[in-house]
């Protein structure tokens, strides 16, 4: 049983954030919402035609005209698969009954709002991408970042027709304009929303309330705030103060039952006249008992992430006249033990290249700067210097979780494996390490079979007991629920090791205290505030 008893009711015009643990069932309860799925029980209804943004926005092999019409009216879908099906059979043999037919699917397409959709998205990929849907229809997804796909699917959404909005983790891969067009955007429109998010900061901004998918023994219930992002962790404590409240009360109750029965039982024994007041109390106890205690209170998760690290040299990172071949312009750079580092700046400048230069060990790794795990490390064309400093291991947690190191295998098996350096565990430590990041439920799943977050959790469990010194942290909250990503700020303030992390949260670089910022201009510079306003880098695109 996933999911029991979830109710929830988002009004017309209203916006509402879902959250809860990763692999909760938000995904699950938004595919229930859609039509994808069907409960076992109960029922949803919606009023309004319905656009959904699902986890995943592109399939492999996928055109920018296709991402699009993923999302558009199925009568278009339909008359798009005509077209495309009459053109094929055009360029096979183009006869008389091959010409009728396309001329019948350009009418259909027609009809159905085809040329209308075309001029939406003339507008989206302008604003998304910076070219006319003529130039890119026929464009690979692929060749577009996470984030210019995220966009580019939010604009056709947004400026669409339908008047309700699904929308599971819009925010992932958008950098901060990025996030805070998507905030204004979902403030000013008209549409219901509900949407899926870990962003506390796009949460705090957006949200009108928040419904939460709460963790119980037979099954996930929801818990809904009426309320935003600023009230709702009061009103959490609160709530499960109110639950240990009615089960205190429920106890009391309950002994005070049990003792009257107790009394008028002795008393019974020695005078017949209380023996109906002793049934009496038995019934009221029966009842009292039947009727059960109050709901139980809902399992919050528990982590326990363990960072280490350990002493290096003072001078962690050193960079001289280094030069991200055809991303950026050369600068200097010196990380001295124990900073904390974030690097800030807009998606496809550099950034993620940068640390995958340094989870390589640098531009001439010696061994002892050899990463830790298995994950292999592609090389990056540079020039310049880049260098790590003595007993400096790097540790890298990679934006996208694709990691074939990992594929196949059983989260426990990895654990009790091990890698060049790390010492597997014995079955029972892995069991308890896996407890510590809230997965042991899926110790016996395979790495590619989880969620996001639990992907991310496992990741950097693979960090702590690889014994880094320097973490190198790729967006490291993209996927992680609200609790995950708290665990996560507390264990790195006990990290004894030096710190850089690329991120686009703004709430998560509240902690760091240097900000490297990689520019518009092409230039990486330094700032004592963060910096969220920098454009992409304009490059010439195929």
């Amino acid at each position: 049983m996933l999911l029991d008893e979830v109710s929830l009711r988002v009004g017309e015009g209203a916006k509402t954030a879902l959250i809860g643990a990763n692999g909760s069932g938000k995904t699950t309860l938004l595919r229930m919402i859609s039509g994808d799925l069907a409960p076992h029980s109960g029922a949803v209804t919606r009023g309004g035609s319905l656009g959904v943004m699902r986890q995943f926005t592109a399939r492999e092999g996928d055109q920018v005209r296709d991402l699009l019409l993923s999302v558009a009216d199925p009568r278009v879908r339909r008359a798009a698969a005509s077209v495309d099906r009459a053109e094929a059979a055009m360029e096979a043999g183009g006869d008389t009954a091959a010409q009728m037919a396309y001329a019948n699917a350009l009418a259909e397409w027609g009809d159905a709002g085809g040329y209308d959709a075309e001029v939406l998205w003339d507008v989206c990929t302008t604003e998304a991408l910076g070219m006319t849907f003529d130039q890119c229809q026929r464009r690979p997804v692929d060749t577009l970042s996470g984030g210019e796909q995220k966009r580019l699917v939010l604009e056709a959404l947004l400026r669409g027709t339908d008047q309700v909005l699904l929308l599971d983790e819009p925010d992932n891969f958008l950098d901060v304009p990025g996030k805070r067009w998507l905030e204004n955007r979902l403030r000013e429109t008209p549409k219901t929303v509900l949407f899926i998010s870990h962003d506390r900061e796009l949460l705090a901004r957006t949200a009108q309330s928040i419904v939460t998918v709460e963790l119980g023994a037979a099954g996930n219930t929801a818990w809904v705030h009426p309320s935003g992002f600023d009230s709702y962790h009061r009103a959490r404590v609160e709530r499960f103060e109110r639950f240990d409240e009615m089960r205190n009360r429920w106890d009391e109750e309950r002994a005070k039952l049990k003792a009257l029965v107790l009394m008028y039982k002795q008393k019974a024994s020695y005078n017949s006249d209380m023996a109906s007041r002793y049934r009496s109390a038995q019934t009221r106890l029966e009842r009292f008992e039947k009727a059960g205690p109050p709901p139980a209170q809902p399992r919050e998760q528990q982590l326990a992430m363990r960072l280490r690290g350990g002493r290096t040299g003072k001078r962690a990172v050193v960079c001289e006249g280094l030069e991200l071949t055809g991303l950026m312009k050369p600068f200097d750079l010196e990380v001295w033990f124990g900073d904390r580092v974030a690097v800030l700046g807009s998606n496809g400048s550099g950034k993620s290249h940068f640390l995958r230069l340094l989870a390589a060990g640098g531009s001439a790794p010696e061994p002892e700067h050899e990463p830790v795990g298995d994950l292999p490390v592609d090389p990056v064309a540079h020039t310049g210097v880049a260098r790590l400093g003595a007993r400096v291991r790097p540790g890298w947690f990679a934006q996208v979780h694709g990691r074939p190191d990992l594929a196949g295998r059983t989260l426990v098996s990895v654990l009790h494996r091990g890698d060049e350096r790390r010492s597997g565990l014995p079955r029972e430590e892995a069991s308890r390490a896996l407890a510590r990041y809230e997965l042991a439920g899926a110790a016996e799943q395979t790495f590619d079979s989880l969620s996001g977050g639990q992907q991310a959790r496992f990741q950097i469990l693979l960090l702590e007991l690889g014994g880094t010194t320097l973490l190198l942290l790729d967006e490291p909250t993209d996927n992680l629920d609200l609790v995950s990503a708290e665990a996560l700020q507390h264990a790195l303030r006990a990290f004894e090791g030096t710190v850089l992390a690329v991120t686009h949260d703004r709430w998560f670089a509240r902690d760091y205290d240097r900000f490297l910022v990689f520019g518009s201009d092409g230039a990486v510079y330094e700032s004592p505030e963060p910096v969220w306003d920098e454009k992409r880098v304009v490059r010439r695109r195929g």
